[in-house]
């Protein structure tokens, strides 16, 4: 079986255009793949977040029915200023506010 010049020319433009194709597709996947792994971990942080939220919510509803009032919320945050503010001058220095965390669940934690 023999190929004719035009045959042989055919087959090789056909293979110039696959190449090109693979090559323009090649970084779109590489740049889709890469999207899905963003997206991944932003959908792992939100996760996260929302557990937090939660774990405050219940430190600040006080009356349990799902919702923290503005008296609720003041007050929690109150309380948290108060436990904070280790020498008791009603301020928050950088220091006070560095060696402490905010409280995640019951338990204050430090």
């Amino acid at each position: 079986m023999s190929i004719s010049i035009g045959q042989g020319r055919r087959r090789f433009i056909s293979w110039i255009f696959r190449s090109v194709a693979v090559a323009a597709v090649a970084p779109a996947a590489i740049v889709a793949q890469d999207a899905n792994q963003k997206t991944a971990k932003k959908e792992k942080k939100i996760a996260a977040g929302e557990k937090e939220a939660k774990k405050l919510l219940l430190l600040m509803d006080k009356d349990q029915n799902g919702k923290v009032s503005k008296e609720e919320f003041m007050s929690f945050m109150e309380e948290e200023f108060e436990r904070l503010d280790k020498d008791k001058n009603g301020e928050l220095d950088v220091q006070e506010l560095t060696q402490s965390r905010v409280r995640s669940s019951g338990a204050i934690h430090r």
